[in-house]
């Protein structure tokens, strides 16, 4: 479905807003955001850092985050009447775009009905039963309200069917904010160059082993040294929370060869990945099947919902069925039910993968020749409908890789394709997305964007 929405502005006025870009990134445009700063000022007196999550302060870019009023498509509006081309998508929540018409009338329906009940509702069989058949490696699914939590849950689970306590993870991947999980996480808390977070006990922490992403070597010796001590390995098969970093041929592979060598789960977080690259996750892209799976995202079609689920003897474990505690008013919610229905029932009747792959990687390619046109180093790195624009010569391949491309360099061309009305993510360190709602006509208009948002890019 592409997009036939207008483009935004003239180019008179593209070149006014070009005109007014200064600095690193502090991006006023005269009185165009006086609105947004207004909102952010009165914002941080009653929010913690005027934001409800950190990496929308912009603190990694510098400048005031745009207040968004509405979207539509492909494209959202602020509170200061601008529109700009958004390649956030929810953080990639938002596979079929902004206000997609059977996804608003679905929770319009649902609304009406009633908006909780705290009792099972016919809604929640009905995804439960069309995930399991999606997804391949889950027998049983729990719905929760948010990434974080299904996470949370799933490593619980993977600690009761072992009996063991350690986890291992992947420097840069984020998987939420629990206090185990939070050692050197990736995402905001990277963005904001804290690698842990104040608050987490250390003996916590301490039972939560860091490697680096895509290094097998590295897992194997970690094992053997804590040999019949690890629960699970938890990875994104596809890193999303430093940047696109794909796994490397045999990565995901080993780590299933190795979790059955030493009798540990194998934990994929697809709160990004799933239903975003493949109909099955990217377990099905790359033919490898987890013990658990983390849910997220495009499962609750923009309204929150998490979701954790795998083999049906782990999942028997969960209570009521099982000792393993967790439970949730809002789990299961009606109306967030029925948005990711009305999703996932667009995405089995017409997919959309293999357009959204052709499109993102004409943009990615084309977006490469302008900037080394310009002379600037950038390489882009995707899969699917995800990507990210690092400043660097090489492909990142983990995050020490990610940490040394240019986020200066970032931060300018962030606020040059702000100012030419292109909305990517605020931070090095994060995907950017499209939509079925992008078209030709916006990958056309991103790469001219680009083209003139390099010139302002120095150093």
């Amino acid at each position: 479905m592409r997009s036939r929405l207008r483009t935004v502005g003239s180019d008179r006025a593209v070149s006014r807003r070009r005109k007014a870009l200064a600095g690193r990134g502090a991006v006023s445009w005269g009185g165009a955001m006086r609105r947004s700063q207004e909102l952010f000022d009165r914002a941080q007196r009653y929010i913690p850092g005027g934001v409800n999550s950190p990496v929308r302060s912009f603190r990694s870019v510098g400048g005031t985050p745009p207040f968004i009023v509405r979207g539509r498509g492909a494209y959202v509006t602020s509170a200061d009447g601008r529109r700009y081309l958004d390649y956030l998508g929810s953080w990639g929540a938002l596979l079929l775009g902004h206000a997609e018409p059977s996804v608003v009338r679905a929770v319009r329906r649902a609304a009406q009905r009633g908006t909780s009940f705290g009792a099972p509702t016919p809604g929640e069989v009905e995804l439960a039963q069309l995930i399991t058949r999606l997804v391949p490696s889950i027998d049983q699914v729990r719905l929760v309200n948010s990434g974080t939590e299904a996470v949370m849950s799933a490593v619980r689970v993977a600690r009761a069917a072992t009996g063991r306590d350690l986890i291992i993870k992947f420097a840069g991947g984020y998987h939420g904010h629990a206090d185990h999980l939070l050692v050197d996480a990736g995402s905001g808390a990277a963005s904001l160059g804290v690698p842990s977070s104040a608050g987490v006990p250390s003996r916590v922490a301490g039972l939560t082993l860091v490697v680096p992403y895509n290094d097998s070597k590295a897992v194997r010796r970690l094992v053997h040294r804590h040999h019949g001590k690890v629960a699970a390995v938890l990875v994104e098969p596809i890193a999303g929370n430093m940047g696109v970093v794909p796994p490397q041929d045999g990565f995901l592979r080993g780590l299933r060869v190795l979790c059955d060598a030493e009798r540990a789960l194998l934990i994929f977080d697809e709160v990004i990945t799933g239903f975003r690259v493949a109909l099955g996750g990217a377990q099905a892209l790359y033919g490898v099947r987890p013990d658990l799976t983390c849910l997220g995202k495009i499962i609750g079609g923009g309204l929150p919902v998490g979701a954790y689920g795998g083999r049906r003897d782990l999942m028997s474990r969960v209570a009521p069925s099982g000792p393993v505690y967790q439970a949730g008013t809002l789990a299961g919610n009606p109306v967030a039910v029925a948005a990711g229905l009305a999703m996932l029932q667009r995405l089995v009747a017409d997919p959309p993968y293999r357009r959204l792959e052709h499109l993102t990687l004409q943009l990615c390619r084309a977006v490469e020749r302008e900037a080394q046109r310009a002379g600037v180093s950038l390489v882009a790195q995707r899969v699917g409908s995800m990507f990210t624009w690092f400043m660097g010569e090489r492909p990142p391949r983990n995050e020490q890789d990610v940490r040394a491309t240019d986020a200066a360099r970032f931060s300018q061309f962030f606020h040059a394709m702000l100012a030419e009305g292109v909305y990517l993510a605020p931070s090095p360190f994060e995907a950017n997305f499209l939509s079925t709602a992008h078209g030709d006509r916006e990958v056309e208009r991103t790469i001219r964007a680009a083209r003139r948002a390099f010139r302002n890019v120095r150093g």
